[in-house]
């Protein structure tokens, strides 16, 4: 079955790129589905932040379009994100998600989420 584990550094300083890796097991990356990428914290609860299909295309949340960046690494399986200029209000628990269908399916695969704090 599939599985999807994120990691990357706990601690970001503000201004700083904060960039995680989320590695995926048990499927190809580059065969089907939008790989993506949500956070969850007290202000904004769940928030989805973009994804990568498996063409390599790809989306991202209007609101932090200008800010996010997903790429892939087809021959580890993984894609990760960067998220720059970071601010305490991007403290959040970060996951990487697979939804069933299309980009906006329900999410039936999840990383386990890592916490993130920007913090000086």
């Amino acid at each position: 079955q599939v599985q999807l584990q994120e990691s990357g550094p706990g601690l970001v300083k503000p201004l700083q790129t904060l960039s995680l890796t989320c590695t995926v097991s048990g499927g190809s990356i580059t065969t089907n589905y939008y790989w993506s990428w949500i956070r969850q914290s007290p202000g904004k609860g769940l928030e989805w932040m973009g994804a990568i299909a498996y063409s390599g295309s790809t989306y991202y949340s209007p609101s932090l379009r200008s800010r996010t960046s997903i790429s892939r690494d087809t021959s580890k399986n993984q894609f990760t994100l960067q998220l720059s200029s970071v601010t305490p209000e991007d403290t959040a628990v970060y996951f990487c998600a697979r939804p069933n269908t299309g980009l906006t399916g329900w999410y039936d695969y999840w990383g386990q989420g890592t916490q993130v704090t920007v913090s000086s």
